[in-house]
């Protein structure tokens, strides 16, 4: 048999055999059907995916059951014409198609003398359920995280978005794994040029498996050599959908619980989703303090050892007499101090992330005051040490996303060196590369510090809400990432009648 399905039940069933040799998780059930038990049928399944099939709530319980009794000559019949109007209920042409089908966690259904087999809908795999978002916690919105399974996380999208011109586009990546990928995107939002770019990526590469969205991260960002990530990632649907009505693509992977955002610029990871739910003054605070984050990560340590290295000069007398005197009984210079008091930060902090349950929070509050102090005790550094990198390791927890602190935790070390080496005159070269590269950086053709540097796009007004955030009111138009025709998403009721039909909204 070259894959496609016979209409002898005999030849279907020695391949469906043969091709499922030593799948001991599989189940394959030959039966009689019909008032004397002559149409035989057959079957497969795998046995956790697929309710039982007796029962009478089950799809197939209820196709099964309802031939049981049929005269033989009314189940072709039956199967051929009215069959396929029960309920997840759909033929298959080809083997290969009907085992994808299966592999996907499906029953099929074949009938002696019917050349197609049936995919009969079931539960499918074992998944989790819609559960509380753990890694972005906010006071206000809702509560509700994506889970494992692609569909389930669309349908929480689609529950929040009810307009048909959200389009949901399924794609099938991994040879072996055959994981089903989907994108999600306004129709009337979205530029062509970017969901064409997006499709023309994810067709780019042939791998065996994909077994998390990281993987198509990875194999789709064009500079995959910069440590700053070009895509958001966010297991929030409220979030998602809020920017897919601002023109963003959400692009979710079965097995894996985090949704991707493209295309996503430096301002993006610094805004959560209450940030629209609260007033602006709040928000602007909000958003001050995370930028302030951002840079106390990324300079205080390397800034604290160039200062006291090579530029006492700006320090206050007492402060001086003060680090001096905390520095007594060190024998280790500062720059080593403050690597090895970041490593052990470090450490504690991915110890905290692979300790079980409650113990994760526990080591790294208690290992850090542990080390701390002990470290100070054993006149190995200095208290001022322990402040600077518990002060920078508190800020890194202050950005929303985890992807994007990593490169500048990542970095800090690199001004640490250049700090220590060459004094404010390295932290100054350290910010022009940094800018440098950020400057140069896009993220599916938008460049990466928008909407800082993108005002040459006509009609753009994304700095309305950028680390200042305008009352809700007056934010009328949609970032750079919607179509230029498609700018308004905020009006009153009396300029909306001014309007013509097919307006913006």
């Amino acid at each position: 048999m070259k894959g496609d399905i016979s209409p002898h039940i005999e030849e279907n069933e020695a391949y469906i055999r043969k091709r499922l040799e030593n799948c001991d998780d599989f189940i394959i059930r030959p039966m009689l059907l019909g008032e004397e038990k002559k149409i035989r049928c057959l079957v497969v399944y795998i046995e956790v995916a697929v309710s039982n099939m007796v029962l009478e709530d089950s799809v197939i319980g209820k196709l099964v059951n309802h031939m049981w009794e049929m005269p033989a000559e009314e189940i072709l019949e039956f199967v051929r014409d009215n069959g396929m109007g029960i309920s997840d209920v759909q033929p298959m042409d080809s083997m290969n198609q009907a085992f994808a089908s299966m592999l996907a966690g499906n029953a099929l259904f074949f009938l002696d003398g019917y050349a197609r087999a049936i995919k009969v809908s079931s539960k499918g795999y074992p998944n989790l359920s819609v559960s509380e978002a753990t890694r972005e916690k906010v006071l206000r919105g809702s509560k509700e995280g994506f889970t494992d399974a692609v569909k389930t996380n669309s349908a929480l999208v689609r529950k929040r978005i009810r307009d048909t011109r959200l389009k949901v586009k399924q794609k099938t990546l991994g040879n072996r794994s055959q994981t089903l990928v989907q994108l999600l995107y306004m129709e009337d939002l979205v530029r062509p040029e970017l969901l064409e770019d997006l499709e023309n990526r994810l067709d780019s590469f042939v791998i065996d498996g994909v077994l998390d969205s990281g993987v198509v991260e990875q194999l789709t960002e064009s500079n995959w050599l910069s440590p700053f990530p070009q895509f958001q990632t966010t297991e929030r649907p409220d979030k998602c959908a809020a920017e897919i009505l601002n023109g963003r693509i959400l692009l979710l992977c079965d097995h894996s619980p985090m949704g991707i955002l493209l295309p996503a610029v430096f301002n993006d990871f610094l805004q959560v989703s209450e940030d629209s739910y609260n007033r602006f003054e709040i928000v602007s605070l909000q958003r001050i303090i995370r930028y302030c984050a951002v840079l106390i990560t990324l300079l205080f340590s390397g800034t604290y050892l160039a200062v006291t290295n090579f530029h006492t000069q700006v320090l206050p007398t007492n402060l001086i007499l003060s680090f001096s005197e905390a520095r007594q009984g060190v024998p280790f210079p500062g720059i080593l101090e403050i690597l090895f008091m970041e490593i052990a930060f470090e450490t504690i902090r991915e110890a905290g992330i692979r300790m079980p349950g409650p113990l994760g929070g526990t080591i790294g509050i208690v290992g850090g005051l542990i080390v701390g102090q002990a470290a100070v005790e054993a006149n190995l550094v200095s208290p001022i040490v322990v402040v600077v990198v518990a002060v920078t390791a508190l800020c890194s927890l202050a950005i929303p996303s985890e992807s994007f602190s990593a490169p500048f935790r990542l970095l800090k070390f690199g001004f640490i060196l250049l700090g220590g080496t060459l004094g404010v005159f390295g932290i100054l070269l350290g910010l022009y590369l940094t800018a440098s590269h950020l400057a140069g950086l896009k993220s599916f053709g938008i460049p990466y510090l928008s909407p800082f540097a993108a005002k040459t796009h006509a009609g753009y007004c994304g700095e309305r809400d950028s680390i200042i955030r305008i009352p809700f009111r007056f934010l009328t138009r949609r970032p750079i990432y919607a179509r230029e025709n498609q700018k308004v998403k905020l009006r009153t009721k009396e300029s909306q009648k001014k309007k013509q039909k097919g307006g913006s909204l």
